[in-house]
């Protein structure tokens, strides 16, 4: 037992020191060092399980070749560049960084319609998708079988027989208990190509610890979709679950779906056994600028890149609002650059506005989110909750001028494990229209002050806190 006992901690200290020394958030460092020195034997193999996954390593180099395949595709406009630094220089910054660290260049020529709820963006999703010529592609987080997917799914079949290719990505974990097992094969047997993102396999995988948590329509190469709407009944408020449901999308038309085009074949190679070839769905570029439209980056976020995407738009649009920040988000659980960025900002004279649920989809999340309020409330963050019910909507705007609409919630999960994706806009009119539906729902919601945080009950204040030492691995 000494020597068993002895060979523990000097294990448990090689992998405190290899944390320490290794690359990440702190946040994510602390927790796992606080699990190791509790429950030494179980910490240490739990750690060990999760970081020596052999599939997580091959689906990281697999995409990470994927991505080096399609650089030839995303080849960033010189005219675009010089155009947004003469118009705002801190964004054109933003824009090199994407370009050059993840491959997303800016976009012009690009129409943007934004969707302030769930039903408009599925009778939209309809039109087009009627529309369809050439293929079609879906990548969603949740699909539930009830009105909105057998109103989609009859479309679709309808699309194969007319011979419009038809290819569908969804995430294991989300449809976990939405969608049978052998789905893949009965889309198959309707012509419609279908692949299963991060499927479950209980204690012989962590792989499903980074789930696709994008929600993507691309048609033709024309339009793409994307936002916080999966394809299932509470999100167009068919089927009630906590109250009203809240969220948003949105349609671009123009150049910039070659990254969204590109986005989702790169997630079809990565896991599927038969790669495609990505020329043949790729638009043409259009020549020109319509001023109107102003500048589109459409960016996703991976987990195996080491570059937190989702959170440096999110850090970059509040280092350089001038007058105003209004967020909605489903979910609050912070990292400690986040709560900085978020402060500073309030206390610089920024006004800084947070639209969260009032009905909660998981109450332990909701127990957490309390307990970064009062920190946030005190610094001058004004903190909404949305009376109605629900909301779902990952949106940040800013000044009149910058929006980033998309699939990344104020979370751990989102920042820093799932995959997702967004849009980032500027000098846009549809900006104004996302201001307008903040300021709209915000009649809807009440102001949470410190004596309502105050008065939450023990069993959540003790919760909360509680959860809030392992939020990172939540």
């Amino acid at each position: 037992m000494p020597w068993i006992y002895g060979a523990l901690i000097v294990l448990e200290g090689i992998v405190i020191i290899h944390l320490i020394n290794s690359k990440g958030n702190p946040a994510f460092k602390n927790t796992w060092m606080l699990l190791i020195l509790l429950f030494p034997f179980v910490g240490v193999v739990f750690y060990l399980f999760t970081k020596l996954q052999p599939e997580s390593y091959f689906f990281r180099n697999k995409l990470t070749t994927v991505h080096i395949e399609t650089q030839k595709y995303r080849t960033q406009n010189d005219l675009t560049l010089r155009a947004i630094w003469a118009s705002k220089s801190a964004h054109a910054l933003l824009a090199h960084y994407l370009n050059n660290s993840v491959g997303y260049p800016t976009y012009k020529n690009t129409r943007v319609k934004y969707f302030p709820i769930g039903e408009a963006k599925f009778e939209e999703m309809q039109i087009q998708l009627k529309k369809a010529k050439k293929f079609i592609f879906l990548e969603y987080f949740i699909i539930d079988e009830g009105y909105m997917w057998d109103t989609i799914l009859k479309i679709l079949k309808k699309k194969v027989r007319e011979g419009v290719e038809v290819r569908l990505l969804y995430d294991g974990m989300g449809c976990l208990t939405t969608l049978p097992k052998n789905y893949p094969k009965e889309m198959e047997k309707y012509g419609i190509k279908c692949q299963v993102v991060s499927s479950l396999k209980p204690f012989l995988s962590t792989i499903q610890n980074n789930r696709d948590h994008r929600k993507i329509l691309v048609v033709d190469g024309r339009i793409a979709m994307t936002g916080g709407i999966n394809l299932a009944d509470e999100y167009i408020n068919k089927k009630r679950r906590f109250g009203h449901w809240k969220d948003t999308a949105v349609m671009l038309q123009g150049e910039a779906v070659q990254s969204f085009t590109i986005m989702f074949l790169e997630m079809w190679n990565t896991f599927s056994k038969t790669p495609v070839d990505y020329e043949p769905y790729l638009a043409p570029s259009l020549h020109g600028f319509k001023r109107e439209y102003g500048y589109v980056i459409p960016y996703a976020d991976s987990p195996f890149d080491h570059e937190n995407v989702g959170e440096e738009i999110y850090f970059h649009i509040m280092n350089h609002a001038k007058k105003y920040v209004h967020i909605m988000t489903p979910y609050l659980i912070l990292d400690n650059e986040m709560i900085t960025t978020l402060t500073r900002s309030a206390k610089s004279g920024i006004e800084v506005i947070i639209i969260m649920p009032h009905i909660p989809d998981k109450w332990y999340a909701y127990a957490l989110a309390k307990t970064y309020y009062k920190e946030l409330i005190e610094a001058g963050v004004q903190i909404y909750e949305y009376n109605p019910g629900f909301v779902h909507a990952k949106v940040f705007v800013s000044d009149d001028d910058t929006a980033t609409v998309g699939t990344i919630n104020l979370d751990y999960r989102s920042l820093y494990l799932h995959f997702e994706c967004g849009v980032f806009i500027y000098n846009n009119s549809e900006v104004l229209k996302i201001e307008d539906d903040f300021q709209r729902t915000l009649t809807k919601c009440h102001k949470v002050s410190l004596i309502e945080v105050k008065k939450r009950s023990l069993f959540y204040v003790i919760v909360g806190k509680a959860l809030r030492i392992f939020a990172p691995l939540m």
